[in-house]
């Protein structure tokens, strides 16, 4: 049941990439005359229509398709178990207990997986139950997909609006909490560093041609993982950014070397290189056989600036994903070797590192950004945000200072009594 339950998942999914790739008809105006303002006779084309308004930003357009599919790979395993399947059939009530769902994706063999490619049998569609600030987002998400149905004639009532908690439909948390405090940083890039030394300093048996070989390729994987981590922390791209990243969006204006990128929403940006970038920059180039910097030269311009073994075809997002996440897991084991005793500093950091998506390098590049000094309109625009009140919340450095504060107010340490006080 389970299997044929998860068969019945990827069949859906297959649909649902079919209607995608069909966007003009299942997206397109029907008759004046007509009731309905999109020309979709089943959900999975009513979603594919609503999706198709986001094909100009990538980026949003698979944040969305995910939530959009979990809800409908839901209501399909509920109509297995005799229950309405439809959009339209999702009230109050069983909102609920999506919502519950998402906390907690049961049975996990069916809906938990690793990252694997969408079409591989054993993609599953959680990496593992959603945080509250996830859930929140999801549902956020989903209710601007019920409210454009309604305004497109699909449907009749939006069960979202039902929801009278706020703090559930708000997305905004006081504080970014997803990133890696700076001693936990600063010891994963010192084990980055590490391996890139090991393997650069591993001298292959003269005549092995095969070991010289491997040996490359050790040294090749070892680079890419410090560029990688390097440009994700200085630069604190998204990871669709990463994976677009041409040697030709490194430009020189005025003197000074910039990241052009154009990032969510098609935004445009331009970003400065600090000194460690073009450092990282010139030490990966001179390893792939190019020139210290990027030059005006088609066949220089059009090289991903993350690699496959190649050299020259791009990285993935799903590539680019599970090569940090497994960065991570290494590390979480390597810093569990550490601990001296349950719940000890290197079992809570061990912790830390399994919970680490590769976003987290985002918030941790800026975090760190900021709590290095760099201003609230600089942080801004290297985080390409759209609200300064975004921003902010990455503003940690205040804390260390209100504790500082807070700490000049305690209990008396006199044993006067309450007579002789007075």
């Amino acid at each position: 049941m389970e299997k044929g339950a998860h068969g019945g998942m990827t069949a859906l999914i297959g649909r649902l990439e079919g209607e995608l790739a069909n966007t003009t008809s299942t997206a397109a105006v029907t008759q004046s005359g007509d009731a309905a303002l999109i020309k979709a006779q089943t959900d999975i084309e009513a979603v594919a229509a609503w999706l198709n308004e986001y094909r100009h930003s990538p980026q949003t357009l698979r944040a969305y398709r995910k939530e959009a599919e979990r809800l409908l790979l839901w209501l399909r395993a509920e109509g297995e178990q005799g229950r309405d399947a439809a959009l339209a059939s999702l009230d109050r009530e069983r909102l609920e207990h999506f919502e519950a769902f998402l906390a907690n994706p049961q049975p996990a063999e069916v809906w938990i997986g690793s990252v694997r490619a969408r079409r591989h049998p054993e993609w599953r569609p959680f990496r593992g139950p959603l945080a509250p600030a996830s859930r929140r987002q999801s549902l956020v998400i989903l209710q601007g997909l019920y409210a454009w149905l309604i305004e497109a004639g699909y449907l009749a009532r939006n069960p979202f609006r039902l929801m009278r908690d706020k703090r559930r439909m708000d997305n905004r948390t006081l504080r970014i909490e997803r990133y890696l405090e700076r001693p936990l940083w600063d010891w994963l890039w010192g084990r980055i560093e590490a391996r890139c030394d090991e393997v650069r300093c591993h001298v292959p048996t003269a005549g092995s041609a095969s070991l010289e070989h491997e040996v490359s390729r050790e040294r090749f994987i070892a680079e890419r993982q410090r560029f990688l981590f390097a440009f994700a922390y200085l630069m604190a791209p998204r990871i669709a950014e990463m994976a677009a990243a041409r040697m030709g969006d490194i430009i020189k204006r005025e003197g000074q070397w910039w990241w052009r990128v154009i990032g969510k929403g098609a935004k445009l940006a331009e970003i400065p290189l600090p000194p460690p970038m073009l450092e990282a920059l010139v030490r990966w180039r001179r390893l792939r056989g190019l020139s210290d910097l990027p030059q005006a030269l088609p066949a220089d311009e059009s090289l991903p600036l993350l690699a496959r073994l190649d050299g020259t075809t791009p990285l993935g997002d799903n590539q680019l994903y599970r090569l940090i996440k497994q960065t991570f897991t290494q590390a979480a084991h390597d810093m569990r070797q550490r601990t001296e005793r349950p719940g000890d500093a290197s079992e809570l950091m061990a912790r830390t590192l399994d919970q680490a998506s590769p976003h987290w390098l985002r918030h941790t590049a800026i975090t760190h950004q900021a709590q290095a000094g760099v201003e609230l309109r600089f942080l801004s625009r290297s985080a390409r945000h759209s609200r300064l009140d975004t921003t902010s919340r990455y503003l940690h450095a205040e804390d260390g200072e209100w504790q500082q504060q807070m700490a000049r107010h305690s209990l008396a340490t006199t044993t006067a009594t309450p007579e002789e006080e007075a």
